[in-house]
């Protein structure tokens, strides 16, 4: 069956989660890979994904800055669920950054830190997929607010999937506890968002729970997920597997 994008679109807005990756993996097979950066929305995906496709493909924009409790839950995440987490690395080296830009570039352009660091091997790896599956929240900045669980990517040009887009940190949690998944003991010491070692702190009490990423910058994304509040879905057609939208089982949820 061949169904446009906006079609589709609009009846995932109903599905649950695991709904949504399994439509995707039907659909796009070995075409389509999840980003992480093994926040704890990431984490809730890696198991449900796994649960569903024991074979899915998991990468990481590995940008040499990372906390080294990231790095370990790295290894937990690779031995617990059996998979092999592709890292992508920048073509340019921090030692070669620093040459070229000076030191501690991300004290004074963290817009083009992330760009060279995170954007750029993003763009690379996304260049050779249909679909990229995301753990963004609608809730968590205001470039995200009119996520869809199923989208057309207008930066990266293809097919993105955000499983989570209408959940709350209170339900990620949930999902966390309930099935003992794995998470970065950060996020314990006030830490519910983490990136890189330099651009990364606690949040204090009262605080956005972002608050803590680019401190003293108005800068809450690092340029991977931009806004389609009025992005035109293109007309593209999938072949949609019958059946990939049923309901999920109990022991799935």
């Amino acid at each position: 069956m061949r169904e446009p994008l906006e079609d589709i679109q609009l009846r995932s807005e109903s599905w649950k989660p695991e709904e949504v990756l399994r439509w995707a993996f039907a659909t796009f097979g070995d075409d389509v890979a999840m980003a992480t950066g093994f926040g704890v929305e990431g984490m809730a995906l890696i198991d449900m994904a796994s649960r569903i496709n024991p074979n899915v493909q998991v990468f990481t924009g590995d940008t040499e800055f990372l906390f080294p409790e990231t790095y370990d839950l790295i290894d937990r995440v690779e031995k617990r669920y059996g998979i092999k987490v592709e890292r992508l690395y920048s073509a340019v080296t921090p030692e070669e950054q620093e040459m070229e830009h000076g030191p501690e570039l991300w004290k004074r352009n963290p817009d083009r830190c992330c760009g060279i660091r995170k954007v750029e091997p993003l763009k690379n790896k996304l260049a050779g997929l249909r679909a990229w599956i995301t753990a963004i929240r609608r809730d968590q900045t205001s470039a995200r607010a009119y996520a869809r669980k199923i989208e057309w990517d207008i930066k990266f040009q293809l097919v993105k999937i955000n499983p989570l887009a209408d959940w709350s940190a209170p339900m990620v949690w949930s999902y966390i506890h309930k099935h003992n998944v794995p998470y970065n003991p950060m996020h314990d010491r006030d830490y519910p968002s983490i990136g890189c070692t330099h651009c990364t702190r606690a949040v204090k009490p009262g605080e956005d729970s972002r608050a803590g990423r680019w401190a003293g910058f108005q800068k809450t994304e690092c340029g991977l997920h931009a806004g389609n509040k009025s992005a035109r879905i293109p007309l593209v057609h999938l072949d949609v597997p019958l059946g990939v939208s049923q309901s999920v089982t109990a022991d799935e949820t």
